[in-house]
């Protein structure tokens, strides 16, 4: 079985391998005619059930046959212009050939002696990151798997810099006390983050938002001002810029006022909207970031990386402390006082993958303004979509798009009750993800079931959107007509 294993003397059979596997996926997305086939899970599971793991084909071409049925014939993908449900993007060819390269090499980016470049391209990134958000000299920040670790370390290191002789507090003060703030529609990892922090059940004070689904600071500026009345602690203030429902941006100005006047740690949940960053056109709106404490950034979202790619920055590297330990084996003590850069002294992970090199090569072959180019295409293409939602009388439109979200949702022309339209529209998302045509998300406003465009594909076009609210609504109708009948 060292036949298998990748080394000098296996070169040729990798080189033919990885081949077979990359011309059967370019065939696969060549032929792609639809993001999904439909499939159920009744039918697709007996064919992975059958599967004896035990009995090895002993050939690759054998396998690839059999991946072909239990997965790639099936699988969702994301490249095709009708998916339009959730936060993932089609993926740029520099950053799968990083991909080939990293799992290859298959460096770990925990200490300097198994990853040497890879240290240190991780830390240019992040160098480059930050400068772009504007964090100043001393930020700094580490990649990690996703927004819900990057949010989960942040709160971290906010609930930690909230505890030591805060405001006369003599051992900080108990966790029950500590309070974070964040909009009636952020990201479900800040409670989860609460929780896994060992915070009280009302650690989480959620604020609501206004028409344009931002948080409204008057509401926030109430709520810390209550905070410190009742001997409270406001450990963090979460800021969303690109809510995962609606694309909203918070106020981030005004947000970081209150936070400076309250001494609150402002964290800014951009894992949507750091596409901004690169952005041409719109990157006035991510105005007022750069006075975060710390910023999540999601690069699988709208830098068009392939997962895993995200990062957690911060204003102040000295903070990144919290999240420190040191292991004899790993990152002794005394490789601070050598300036040996192991990048495990800032991370919740130990072994992790090279997932930066996926940026850097996309950024060494595009260029930021190329990226930026991508995601300016996706938001103007969502203020296109707005237009037709608005001018269509058989939809209702919650909010004009701040990045590339559209949340709507199907209203008969005869009078209907709401419950009833809520299960039209349901039943329009199943119809529609049964047949293959199309892929979109759902989510719920006030109460009532609303369907979601999530545009993250430059491919995408307005005619494609028409397209599939025509098969929207023609699910939507059939099911009334059904239910009339039933009724009848």
């Amino acid at each position: 079985m060292r036949s298998h294993l990748l080394n000098d003397t296996t070169a040729e059979q990798y080189r033919h391998s990885v081949t077979q596997g990359v011309e059967r996926v370019a065939a696969k997305l060549a032929a792609t005619d639809r993001p999904f086939t439909g499939i159920t899970v009744d039918a697709l599971a007996p064919r992975i059930d059958g599967i004896d793991l035990d009995r090895p084909l002993h050939d690759t071409a054998a396998v690839l046959d059999e991946l072909e049925d239990v997965y790639l014939r099936d699988a969702v993908y994301f490249h095709h212009p009708r998916y339009l449900a959730h936060l993932n993007c089609p993926v740029v060819i520099p950053a799968v050939l990083a991909e080939a390269v990293l799992t290859a090499v298959n460096s770990s980016l925990d200490t300097w002696d198994q990853s040497a470049g890879g240290t240190l391209i991780e830390r240019k990134l992040i160098d480059w990151t930050t400068a772009r958000v504007g964090l100043g000299p001393a930020a700094d920040g580490v990649f990690t798997s996703g927004g819900t670790q990057s949010n989960l370390q942040a709160l971290l290191l906010a609930r930690e810099e909230a505890k030591p002789g805060r405001d006369g507090w003599e051992g900080g003060p108990e966790l029950a006390k500590l309070r974070i703030f964040a909009s009636e529609v952020s990201h479900f990892s800040v409670q989860k983050s609460a929780k896994l922090l060992g915070l009280g059940p009302d650690a989480v004070v959620a604020i609501p938002v206004d028409h344009d689904k931002r948080l409204q600071t008057v509401a926030l500026a109430r709520e810390l001002e209550r905070c410190v009345a009742e001997g409270l602690v406001p450990m963090a203030v979460v800021a969303t810029a690109g809510t995962t429902d609606f694309g909203s941006i918070d106020p981030l100005p005004e947000v970081a006022a209150l936070c400076a006047q309250y001494g609150t740690w402002m964290h800014v949940d951009a894992a949507y909207g750091c596409g901004l960053l690169a952005s041409l056109k719109y990157r006035d709106r991510l105005t007022g970031i750069e006075r975060a404490d710390s910023v999540t950034v999601d690069y699988h979202k709208s830098f068009f990386q392939p997962v895993s790619s995200s990062a957690l920055l911060v204003r102040d590297a000295a903070t990144l402390r919290h999240a420190t330990y040191h292991a004899e084996y790993l990152n002794p003590r005394r490789m601070v006082r050598e300036r040996i850069p192991n990048q495990v002294d800032k991370s919740l992970q130990t072994t992790r993958r090279f997932d930066a090199l996926k940026l850097w090569m996309t950024l060494r072959v595009m260029g930021a303004d190329g990226i930026g180019e991508l995601f300016d295409e996706v938001c103007d293409l969502a203020a296109e979509g707005w237009q037709l939602l608005a001018a269509d009388p058989r939809f209702d439109v919650v909010v004009e798009p701040s990045l590339s979200t559209l949340v709507f949702r199907y209203i008969p022309a005869a009078v209907t009750e709401p419950a009833e339209i809520d299960r039209a529209n349901l039943y329009a998302r199943k119809a529609l993800f049964a047949s293959g045509d199309a892929v979109v998300a759902g989510t719920k406003v006030a109460g009532r079931h609303y369907l979601k465009f999530t545009l993250l594909n430059p491919e995408t076009t307005t005619a494609d959107i028409a397209a599939v609210l025509d098969l929207i609504a023609g699910h939507a109708e059939q099911y009334l007509g059904e239910s009339l009948d039933r009724a009848s």
